[in-house]
């Protein structure tokens, strides 16, 4: 039996929410100040929807990520997590619980406009987890994770169900991710907790692991 509920939820706490201090911040709000790991600019309110699963933002969500690109989940944009795959979903208890909550967000819209590369996308989904305070070894281990079995474009796809656009039904594009090895994912944690190892070596061990 679903259980049809709306509620509303506040995924920042402030205006303007710094990153990465370990402290309350101090800015004030239309603070153009910066942090190692970005900004977020905010709050920002969800909709739960009747699935259970899926939240409709009903105001925009904006991060500044540390070289300045200013990364936006517009108001309306409808998110469910499914840019992440769901095996990492239990190193942080799920998409939208806890320090993840925004960065998961942001991932799943800048999946879904695809204006970006998504390496670029992983990167900022790894810097807005550290300016949420996540700890550098649980984030790197979910960068690993997207990295190595995330819903890149570049995979083989298939076709998903024709959808309407401008009156015509067009074939709809379906990512296809690599299905996760559990294992691995925990051997990659064990290696980055014991070598904390840069994001450009993590990317040179899943590319390895991948051959």
């Amino acid at each position: 039996m679903k259980v049809k509920f709306k509620s509303f939820v506040l995924l920042s706490g402030a205006l303007l929410t710094a990153c990465g201090s370990g402290k309350s911040p101090n800015w004030t709000v239309g603070s153009a100040q910066s942090n190692k790991w970005g900004y977020y600019s905010g709050p920002v309110e969800t909709r739960w929807e009747n699935d259970g699963r899926s939240m409709t933002l009903l105001n925009e969500l904006t991060y500044t990520d540390p070289n300045g690109i200013v990364w936006i989940a517009p108001a309306g944009s409808q998110v469910d997590g499914a840019s992440i795959p769901r095996y990492a979903w239990s190193i942080m208890g799920g998409p939208f619980e806890g320090k993840y909550r925004n960065a998961s967000v942001l991932h799943d819209v800048a999946y879904g406009q695809r204006k970006r590369p998504w390496q670029d996308c992983d990167r900022m989904f790894y810097n807005a987890m550290r300016c949420s305070g996540v700890s550098a070894v649980e984030a790197k281990t979910m960068y690993y994770a997207l990295y190595r079995f995330g819903n890149h474009w570049k995979f083989p796809i298939k076709r998903g169900k024709p959808v309407k656009v401008g009156g015509t039904m067009v074939a709809r594009a379906i990512p296809r991710a690599i299905p996760v090895s559990v294992n691995e994912v925990n051997d990659a944690r064990d290696w980055i907790r014991r070598a904390q190892p840069s994001l450009e070596q993590i990317e040179q061990r899943a590319e390895a692991e991948a051959r």
